[in-house]
């Protein structure tokens, strides 16, 4: 009996550091990537304003060609809507709207999971111009793990999972913009 008590305790212990230490640990995580596509600035946020076009280069649109996808608004314009359902769990149920446009230089997304899990967070994407014949675009996702769900951050490495999709789309979006 004495074994089962300290072998509660301990589990008891070991589970109330975890949730202090979530009180410590970050609850947002941000995920970046850029290239450089050689294409003037105008052209390349031309491109990249509209969610139609996204699947042309994101790597999560190109998941499951059995995706059904409704637009709503108009596309390029804040309110503007993308939703998707499959039956795939890689990519599941959601939605993104445009909500903010600085036009030439930046589009602010918010992407709203529905299924596998529910969770609200944003993606962004911006144009800076290197010359007039190239471009740097960044895209970055922004989201949000709460406490105490948190604690699961450092062990999914969002960096490592959320970065390599959005380098291949980039690397999509380079050829698709320097092929036409």
């Amino acid at each position: 009996m004495k074994v089962i008590k300290k072998i509660l305790f301990g589990l008891l212990g070991i589970i109330a550091f975890l949730l202090l230490l979530g009180l410590f640990l970050p609850k947002k995580y941000t995920v970046e990537r850029e290239i450089i596509i050689d294409s003037p600035k105008d052209s390349v946020f031309s491109y990249v304003k509209y969610l139609k076009n996204q699947d042309d280069f994101s790597v999560w649109a190109k998941m499951d060609p059995e995706m059904k996808k409704k637009f709503t608004g108009t596309d390029g314009t804040v309110g503007a809507i993308s939703a998707w359902d499959s039956k795939d769990k890689n990519v599941g149920i959601g939605e993104q709207e445009i909500t903010k446009i600085k036009e030439g230089e930046r589009i602010d997304f918010e992407l709203r999971f529905k299924v596998p899990f529910e969770s609200t967070d944003n993606a962004f994407m911006i144009t800076k111009g290197i010359s007039s014949s190239q471009t740097k675009v960044i895209w970055g996702f922004c989201g949000n793990m709460p406490y105490p769900m948190n604690l699961m951050l450092p062990i999914m490495n969002m960096e490592e999972m959320l970065g390599k999709d959005l380098e291949n789309g980039l690397k999509n979006l380079k050829f698709n913009l320097e092929e036409k």
